[in-house]
């Protein structure tokens, strides 16, 4: 028997919000975004399921050559384009897109043979300071591209790096720098990631570029937990708009689409005083009944979860004690005398938002989404 671990993927939910996407940005084309194995739920499986995506964003040539591999024949875009001249063979081979944010790669680009043009997505630099062209070697940058005879599709496009938060002053400053800089010109344009999409309609443009929200969680910014408390609130399921909206204040919710979940293998007994793993962190204040889950750090799940992370046992709500180890995690089962070895606990998923467990172990969704490991097993689900 294989060890307990598994991902459930549910692959209509994930289909459910690309129409959510879809009906938030109704004039728009919208790019899935599927790099990092589509956060950690599968790419090949994602992009397969999702077969009225109008293209598909990765990171980079290899995860684009594995969707081709698996069939997949939409439009695909390397967002961070091409690592290196030699890389242009094959996108030009395999039909691919490619985002230009360097002058390196537009030297690379404009100095290769291609067999044929491209389709390039040109990326300026609004304000995140991270990869894109200033303002000034944009408009060079977009006049050499359409002097070169390479380009088959021009796409003009920027990102914003604080769409996710309450503040939209930032978001509002990079929206304005955009609009003034391609102001007047025919191309296709994209600048909204999953927060933009759900908060700010302004900037759907003719692209838009969905990521964590096809996977269901929440893509803007929660509070901080309170100095002392044990858990993060669950965050409501409205989600208010930043910036003055044309549709409704509230949109329907995102629908989680893995459940991360494993087995109990074993139950304690330990006195009140004893400890629970790796350092002794947690000592028991009574007299307490400990199980060990088959999941760790090995896994994916959070090294730092801190102690009262929920989980799900049997349904019923518990807290790891202890530090997460390789390949276990302990929580405190005292109180649930019917629970037994094993039983069902999800780690996050259906019935606990991930976003809850991200909170308490300091990080993102994103990192635990895209940081589930190779052993963990994988079940897809279609309905």
């Amino acid at each position: 028997m294989s060890r307990p671990i598994e991902a459930v993927i549910n692959l209509a939910n994930i289909r459910d919000n690309y129409t959510l996407a879809k009906k938030l940005a109704p004039h728009s084309r919208v790019m899935a975004v599927v790099k990092a194995n589509a956060y950690g739920h599968g790419s090949t499986q994602v992009a397969t399921a999702l077969t009225e995506a109008d293209a598909f964003g990765v990171a980079c040539l290899a995860e684009a050559l594995e969707l081709r591999e698996a069939g997949i024949v939409q439009p695909i875009v390397l967002l961070g384009g091409a690592f290196d001249a030699a890389e242009l063979r094959d996108v030009v081979g395999n039909d691919l897109q490619l985002v230009i944010h360097s002058s390196q790669q537009l030297s690379d680009f404009l100095g290769s043979e291609l067999s044929k043009r491209v389709s390039v997505w040109l990326k300026m630099d609004t304000g995140m300071h991270r990869l894109g062209f200033s303002a000034r070697a944009f408009a060079e940058a977009r006049r050499s591209l359409n002097a070169s005879g390479k380009v088959k599709e021009l796409v003009l496009m920027s990102h914003f790096s604080c769409a996710d938060q309450c503040d939209k002053k930032t978001t509002e400053s990079q929206l304005a720098l955009f609009n003034k800089e391609v102001a007047g010109l025919e191309e296709l344009k994209s600048l909204a990631n999953s927060a933009a999409l759900i908060s700010c309609p302004d900037t759907h443009c003719d692209w838009v570029r969905p990521g964590i929200m096809l996977y269901g969680a929440n893509p803007l910014s929660k509070p901080a937990l309170p100095p002392g408390s044990l858990r993060p609130a669950i965050m409501p399921m409205t989600i208010p708009m930043t910036i003055p909206m044309t549709i409704p204040m509230t949109i329907p919710m995102i629908k989680p689409a893995m459940t991360l979940r494993s087995r109990l293998v074993a139950i304690n007994e330990i006195a009140a005083g004893e400890s629970v793993g790796y350092g002794q962190q947690w000592h028991a204040p009574q007299a307490a009944r400990i199980g060990t889950v088959a999941v760790g750090y090995a896994d994916g799940y959070p090294r730092h979860a801190a102690n009262g992370t929920p989980v799900l046992v049997a349904g019923h709500r518990a807290s790891l004690v202890g530090r997460v180890s390789m390949d276990f995690i302990s929580v405190d089962l005292t109180g649930l005398p019917e629970v037994a070895t094993g039983d069902e606990v999800v780690l996050w998923g259906d019935g606990l938002p991930v976003e809850e467990v991200a909170a308490m172990a300091d990080t993102i969704t994103y990192q635990l989404l895209a940081g589930i490991q190779q052993r963990v097993n994988y079940r897809y689900l279609d309905k």
